[in-house]
């Protein structure tokens, strides 16, 4: 079976006649940024309970950016680059670990612990070496390999799939298809009920990302 057969499957109507789809590495992108904000958030807020806040946002967004790319992204560069896809995803994935170890440690820490900043500050600097290595090495040679529509597909396919996973860091789990989608299924539902009790920015603080990056806490009709 294709990796990309998969990604059609799972799609509701035909994204690649959605011109405001986006392609994988415009999704990836616009995560990235949105990423970022969310920490340049959590230094510039004035108040202990905006930070806490941001620190919510910034774990809800990176988890389920870090488990989404293993579960989708992946697989069909393994499939598609053959061995250099194989390489390059296990750089990513190792690369990952790090990040979530960090995020671990992060997403329950106090910003007014002294750990808090530079913890901080040492995984946005071992986020961007991922973001720099996907940048150069994993999108150049994964864009080469697809049509954009296939592309647009495997973007519908990575954002659907965030809306399923867990949103906090679990380093422990596996991070490679199919095992990781049994522990993502068993988190999911605990990190989700949690959140419930967790503070979040509010909607309108939120007016300069992506609508989809608004957690389903917080998120209105």
């Amino acid at each position: 079976m294709s990796a990309l057969e998969p990604v059609v499957a799972k799609l509701s109507g035909n994204p690649t006649h959605d011109e405001k789809q986006r392609t994988i590495s415009e999704a990836i992108g616009v995560d990235h940024g949105a990423i970022d904000l969310y920490a340049e958030n959590i230094k510039t807020a004035r108040t202990l309970q905006e930070k806490i806040e941001w620190r919510n946002q910034f774990t809800w967004a990176l988890a389920r950016h870090a488990v989404s790319e293993e579960l989708t992204m992946y697989p069909v560069m393994e499939e598609k680059l053959g061995q250099k896809g194989k390489e390059l995803a296990d750089v990513d994935r190792e690369q990952h670990m790090v990040v979530k170890k960090d995020l671990y440690k992060l997403q329950d820490m106090s910003p007014d612990n002294n750990d808090f900043f530079p913890l901080l500050d040492t995984l946005l600097t071992d986020l961007h070496e991922h973001i720099e290595h996907e940048s150069q090495e994993d999108m150049p040679r994964l864009e080469e390999v697809l049509t954009r529509e296939e592309s647009k597909s495997l973007a519908n396919y990575f954002e659907k799939t965030k809306l399923i996973l867990p949103t906090r860091s679990h380093p422990s789990a596996p991070n490679k298809p199919y095992f990781e989608n049994f522990a993502a299924m068993l988190a999911a539902p605990i990190d989700k009920f949690m959140d419930l009790l967790r503070a979040f920015p509010e909607e309108g603080k939120l007016r300069d990302v992506s609508a989809s990056e608004v957690p389903a806490v917080v998120q209105k009709s």
